[in-house]
């Protein structure tokens, strides 16, 4: 091993995919149930994570992404760091993490939250404090509703309101993300439910079974009868969506087309990967300033995050 690998640790931060995302009225709290199959990417669309021992918690950025977080306040990968400490009631330690960017900030697709996971996977590795996974998802909790679930980074069907996760069978599957270059606030996407008056029929339902004799085909057709109930809401924000939803759907070999969490990020599901990679070649040629990527989602056998 080189020396100056000797003592980094790194972890992939792939991206979030909510194949549907049903929401219901806010509760008393303010806060919205869902139901909501998720899946994630290859290390195609994924940031990464490296550390290395430092005196002190400090992060530095690169990467395509790395402009739009040079002058965010509440970076996630440094909050994910700082709580790790507290928790293990550490003094006096540090680390020099390094964040490669590649996804785009704002997207519905859990960049900040991914990265969060991948933080405290390097740092309980390059601290050595032996945390278990429950534990760390019990922390995870505490920086974010997506947070636990990227921290898995399986197959899962979240439920409550993000908090809730059980285990699902999916195929992996070829998509195309493609993101307009709009952020698009959360926060300004659940009001603009609220004020449309979404979610009055939410009703939690069994998610598409999958068994290894189904079709990639056949898993997407159950998957039609679900929806995103937050797309109405975000392509009156960011008509560009419309748009990104168009092109996708306009594709050969597309099976279906929809929109990530609270957007602006779409995906569509495609019959095979050359496909994929067709129609995102094709979708980047004409559509220059706009984020695309091939990649797969991986299904419920697929292993962790790689690690150096």
């Amino acid at each position: 091993m080189r020396r100056d690998l000797a003592n980094l640790s790194s972890a992939w931060a792939p991206a979030k995919v909510n194949l549907y995302l049903e929401v219901g009225p806010p509760r008393g709290n303010g806060r919205h149930p869902l139901d909501s199959l998720v899946m994630f990417a290859d290390t195609r669309a994924a940031d990464r994570i490296s550390a290395r021992p430092a005196a002190d918690i400090s992060m530095s950025l690169d990467g395509p992404g790395a402009g739009a977080l040079r002058n965010e306040p509440n970076n996630m990968v440094l909050k994910a760091a700082y709580a790790l400490r507290e928790a293990a009631g550490l003094s006096g330690v540090g680390a020099s993490l390094g964040l490669h960017k590649t996804l785009p900030t704002a997207a519905g697709i859990a960049g900040g939250s991914a990265d969060a996971a991948a933080t405290l996977r390097v740092l309980n590795q390059l601290w050595e404090l032996g945390f278990a996974d429950a534990a760390l998802e019990a922390l995870a909790a505490d920086l974010g509703s997506d947070t636990p679930a990227c921290f898995r980074a399986q197959p899962a069907v979240m439920r409550g309101t993000g908090e809730m996760l059980s285990a699902a069978a999916a195929p992996d599957l070829p998509i195309v993300l493609a993101n307009p270059g709009v952020a698009v606030s959360t926060e300004a996407v659940y009001k603009r439910f609220d004020k449309l008056r979404g979610g009055a029929s939410f009703k939690e339902a069994p998610s598409p079974e999958y068994s290894s004799e189904r079709s990639i085909a056949e898993f997407v057709k159950a998957l039609q009868a679900r929806r995103n109930d937050l797309e109405p809401a975000a392509t009156t924000l960011s008509s560009p969506i419309k748009q990104v939803l168009a092109t996708l759907e306009s594709q050969d070999g597309v099976l279906l087309s929809r929109m990530s969490g609270s957007g602006a990020t779409c995906f569509g599901i495609f019959e095979t990967e050359d496909a994929a990679q067709n129609a995102a070649s094709a979708i980047a040629k004409k559509k220059s300033k706009w984020w695309v990527c091939a990649s797969k989602l991986r299904g419920s056998v697929a292993a962790q995050p790689e690690r150096l």
